[in-house]
């Protein structure tokens, strides 16, 4: 069975999207509120920790960040050696990631917000899983826009997969994405420092 990792902070066509996936055949791992908003919705879903057998920790802070994540999204399948190592961790594939990242710009732009909270609106769990899933996009598609869920979802519909092509403009997406993200962090800091 197809697994596919979901947290997301924008929920535009969530329910819908995973609803597809599963009536595919994705089990569906995911964390927080993501997690409580797919079962609120009737959906079966796989909390984060029941694959890394370690509990979300510092209010949140760190839950992704773990090998049986990243070793599950950056294994080259057809290397038999990482084959051979993901199997004897005890490491299960993930087949598709569809994240996207705290709301950063947005909190900036809140009147009266706090400095402590604009620091806890930096995504690092959601880039790092992006960025995981695009440099392995020969087997993984990878998706941070809701824009696109339509598409993905059609082709694993027709194909049973997505095309090698739209896999490598996901990708593509994925890191001028987190750039522009890392982009709005760097004017905060750099302005933070001018005043």
């Amino acid at each position: 069975m197809k697994r596919a990792l979901v947290s997301v902070s924008d929920k535009t066509g969530l329910v819908e999207f995973v609803s597809g996936l599963v009536e595919q055949g994705y089990e569906i791992i995911s964390t927080g509120g993501t997690k409580k908003a797919l079962e609120k919705a009737g959906l079966n879903i796989i909390g984060i920790s029941e694959i890394t057998g370690f509990p979300e920790i510092m209010d949140g802070r760190v839950k992704t960040l773990h090998p049986k994540v990243h070793g599950a999204l950056l294994c080259v399948r057809s290397n038999p050696d990482h084959v051979r190592q993901i199997k004897e961790l005890g490491i299960d594939y993930i087949d598709l990631v569809c994240v996207n990242l705290y709301p950063f710009k947005q909190t900036v732009e809140k009147p009266g917000v706090t400095h402590e909270e604009v620091i806890e609106n930096i995504d690092i769990g959601g880039p790092s899983m992006l960025r995981s899933a695009a440099k392995n996009y020969a087997s993984i598609p990878v998706i941070c826009d809701p824009n696109d869920y339509e598409t993905v979802l059609e082709e694993i519909k027709t194909n049973g997969e997505t095309t090698l092509e739209t896999r490598e403009k996901l990708a593509a997406k994925v890191y001028r994405h987190t750039c522009t993200y890392d982009n709005y962090i760097a004017t905060y800091l750099e302005n933070r420092i001018a005043k």
